[in-house]
């Protein structure tokens, strides 16, 4: 049966999510060549990636428990528009000329705090305004649509704006995440359903044993905790080669750094060509052939990484393993979203990305450490074989059948 247009509600998902994506992009740029024009310290400068992730080990459990109390809709609404006072703060001291990374700091401490909020509750919004049969389709728009922009659109109209004027980048960005919120509020009401509120109305609960029903959730569900680690390990060895790939490529690849942007360009094509084919990929091979490719196909990009020289190869490698995570990517959040009961999807979601995103600040730290101990190649020889390992360890019970099983469960 062909799948649907997408109705107006996800339209107006699809641009809230669009608008917000392009305000991240512009930010991806202008926040690292801010913070390097108030400082040359470079723990100062890596500071910036621990307060941008320190949110989602703070702040996500309690968001995840919010998205299932509260109309989706205006958390949405509020999470963008919290984003965007921030970084208008940012901006009007800036053109001021008042500068400090404290204030940096501070903006992106406060934007990731709602971005937890905005997250959490985006990621459960689908399954109430689209049938279980168009959600591979309508992930896969909202996932490509984000990589088009944080990569292609974003950063470069950032970095060209921060050239103008410091502040204009910032202006912009929060003038997007206010667009958002407005996108936000086309959306139908996204509250508990009757039965929920009528069985919070009889057995009231806390935030606290709200959280701890979701994580409870989520850790028993072996198939949600399983793909959850997965996605982890890919996230660890992604960061703890991310930051080293520059001087991978510029040092033993003698890459001219002029070019080092196609390895940022490839596998964001990569990325977004996944995210396109997984309505198509997904249900020909299988969700569990899927998992297994998204650790071994990296496995592979960061062998030949880290023990060739040969760039054309190694961009080939890099667009494989871009496909084959947006792919998994796309099988996960329909897994998520169709396993999970609506009034307990906020929550799991945000137990799972605290699992995920948590890892991010360990695997940048263990990279760093590993390429000064043992060069600049190390960590990425070690990404790869702690892949394999992953795939063998924690793929293997994540079949298709099985995860045709689970949504069976979940829908008789």
């Amino acid at each position: 049966m062909p799948v649907a247009a997408p109705r107006r509600p996800f339209a107006a998902l699809w641009a809230s999510q669009a608008s917000s994506n392009l305000a991240d992009g512009l930010l991806q740029a202008a926040a690292p060549l801010l913070v390097a024009t108030l400082t040359r310290d470079p723990l100062v400068v890596a500071g910036m990636t621990v307060v941008q992730f320190l949110p989602w080990l703070a702040a996500t459990l309690p968001a995840g428990a919010l998205a299932d109390r509260m109309d989706r809709r205006r958390i949405l609404a509020a999470g963008n528009w919290l984003r965007a006072g921030g970084f208008l703060l940012l901006a009007v001291a800036l053109a001021t000329g008042w500068r400090h990374v404290a204030l940096l700091y501070a903006a992106v401490f406060l934007a990731g705090c709602a971005e937890t909020m905005v997250d959490n509750a985006a990621l459960a919004v689908p399954p109430r305004l689209l049938p279980r049969e168009q959600l591979e389709r309508a992930n896969g728009r909202l996932f490509a649509t984000q990589s088009v922009i944080n990569t292609f659109v974003g950063p470069p109209a950032g970095a060209a704006l921060f050239a103008l004027a410091a502040s204009a980048a910032f202006y912009t960005g929060a003038a997007a995440f206010a667009l958002a919120g407005l996108a936000a509020l086309l959306l139908p009401a996204v509250r508990p359903t009757a039965e929920e509120l009528e069985r919070r109305r009889v057995t009231p609960t806390t935030i606290s044993q709200d959280i701890r029903s979701g994580w409870v959730h989520f850790w028993r569900h072996d198939l949600l905790r399983r793909v959850a680690f997965i996605s982890a390990a890919i996230n660890f060895f992604g960061s703890a080669t991310g930051g080293l790939l520059v001087l991978l490529v510029t040092g033993p690849y003698d890459v001219p750094m002029s070019r080092y942007g196609l390895f940022i360009a490839v596998p964001a094509a990569g990325a977004i060509a996944g995210s396109l084919l997984a309505e198509h990929v997904v249900p020909r091979i299988g969700g569990g052939p899927t998992t297994w490719l998204a650790a071994l196909v990296p496995a592979v990009s960061y062998a030949i990484l880290g023990l060739g020289h040969d760039t054309p190869l190694a961009l080939a490698g890099m667009f494989c393993a871009a496909i084959a995570t947006s792919l998994n990517q796309i099988v996960v959040s329909t897994l998520r979203q169709a396993v999970v009961p609506d009034e307990l999807l906020g929550r799991v979601t945000a137990a799972y990305r605290l699992v995920v995103l948590g890892v991010v600040p360990l695997g940048a730290v263990a990279g760093g450490v590993l390429g000064r101990g043992l060069g600049i190649r190390a960590p990425f020889v070690a990404a790869a074989v702690g892949l394999v390992l992953a795939a063998f360890l924690l793929a293997s019970r994540v079949t298709t059948e099985a995860l045709r099983d689970a949504e069976t469960a979940r829908h008789p």
